[in-house]
């Protein structure tokens, strides 16, 4: 099997869902309370899992309970925790998410141990990071620990995924290094300033982020599927539409099965199929890693 190594965050998610998302100041009551693994990272590497990748994950968890319950569920997951690291100092991360009627979410995060993972952290799994068919990255953890690894796992030649979420500036060394960056319309946006809306400004915002060294952009765009542009061609990829449940880890289903299918040699375009029909799934049902499908119900 092709191994995917992701580095990122893991969280313990509180949801509560309601008719509507409250107004700053507004109580509104009758909601529902779940509990649910979360943080992009683990959402990434659950997907991997669950679609057959040998995943390993890179993260960091406190020394309590949620952390000893995520090590655990990564186990159960069959994700390699060799290098899931433990801070005495800081909490396990969590994540307060308020989810409408409609599917759609905010959430905020109180990263905790996350924002503690450095690059001297990395150090001990240099090798596995270099020997990754294929690096998967987010940033809800440190930047500098972001491009450490590209950087490392680009100077081998490895394929180098970063979803660049949540939105934030990033250095321009690290782009040269992406062999696919992979931004919502509002994180394209950020790293741009184009106002990604249609296909001719996700094609402008694409190119300029291929202008800054990047290989390849796959700009996902909710219910309009997303846009592929790569050797100055470009292309929008429809998706099936379905009634959405819960948005919150779409994205990220979306890119743990994306690195899969690369790390298996599939073209990108059918990888990007494999992607697509995996967050079509997870936006069927609620909660993070929970909603991720297996490889059986996505073909």
């Amino acid at each position: 099997m092709k191994k995917v190594v992701v580095i990122g965050s893991t969280n313990t998610d509180m949801v509560v869902k309601s008719e509507r998302i409250p107004v700053p100041g507004e109580t509104i009551l009758g909601g529902r309370f779940l509990m649910n693994p979360g943080g992009k990272g683990a959402n990434q590497a659950v997907a991997a899992a669950r679609l057959e990748g040998d995943v390993t994950f890179i993260a960091k968890v406190g020394d309590d309970l949620f952390g000893r319950e995520a090590r655990a569920l990564f186990q159960k997951e069959r994700i390699d925790t060799s290098h899931l690291l433990t801070d005495p100092d800081n909490p396990s991360g969590v994540a307060l998410i308020m989810v409408d009627a409609k599917g759609e979410n905010c959430i905020s995060v109180a990263s905790g141990a996350n924002a503690s993972l450095s690059p001297r952290d990395l150090e001990a799994a240099r090798n596995v990071i270099e020997a990754a068919d294929v690096l998967l990255m987010q940033l809800e953890t440190p930047v500098e620990t972001v491009l450490c690894a590209a950087q490392w796992a680009a100077a081998k030649g490895r394929t180098v995924i970063l979803n660049p979420a949540p939105a934030a500036a990033l250095p321009p060394e690290l782009f040269p290094c992406l062999a696919l960056i992979t931004p919502n319309e509002t994180e394209a946006e950020l790293l741009t300033g184009i106002r990604v809306d249609d296909e001719t400004s996700a094609r402008k915002a694409a190119e300029k982020l291929c202008g800054m060294g990047v290989k390849a952009v796959i700009i996902t765009m909710g219910s309009r599927g997303s846009y592929l542009y790569r050797d100055g061609r470009g292309e929008q990829i429809p998706v099936q539409p379905v009634r959405r449940v819960d948005t919150t880890a779409a994205g990220d289903i979306f890119n743990g099965a994306l690195a899969v299918g690369l790390a298996e040699g599939l073209e990108l375009r059918d990888a990007i199929g494999l992607a697509s029909r995996a967050a079509t799934i997870s936006v069927t049902r609620m909660g993070a890693q929970s909603s991720a499908p297996y490889r059986h119900e996505c073909k």
